[in-house]
């Protein structure tokens, strides 16, 4: 089981992004400690602009982790890294990145047909 504490409020949808993509690309169950920063002066000081934080269990920090890549490299440092399903949605977003057939590009848009 993977240990780790995220720094969070109320309402934040990049923490629930986060959390979501952890759901996803961790190889092991995930136990989050959820600390609510807005409770506390000091953790408002510390992390009210820097939201969401995950914290492993020596301390280590990661900003962006609502980020699919930084999440994943992150989790590879420290061999939680579901393999498997990164490369799945690694794979997903190249395909998204294919041209549509009959598309011209213009000026870095996509337009259908001539």
């Amino acid at each position: 089981m993977i240990e780790l504490r995220l720094y969070t409020t109320a309402g934040c949808h990049l923490c629930e992004a986060l959390e979501a993509w952890l759901a996803r690309l961790a190889n092991a169950e995930v136990r989050l400690e959820r600390v609510e920063v807005a409770e506390d002066d000091a953790l408002v000081a510390s992390y009210g602009t820097r939201l969401p934080v995950l914290v492993d269990a020596s301390g280590r920090e990661l900003e962006g982790g609502y980020e699919p890549a930084r999440l994943a490299a992150w989790l590879a440092e420290r061999d939680w890294l579901d393999l498997v399903a990164w490369h799945e949605l690694t794979l997903s977003e190249d395909s998204d990145a294919t041209p549509v057939r009959g598309a011209v590009m213009r000026g870095g848009r996509r337009y259908l047909g001539d």
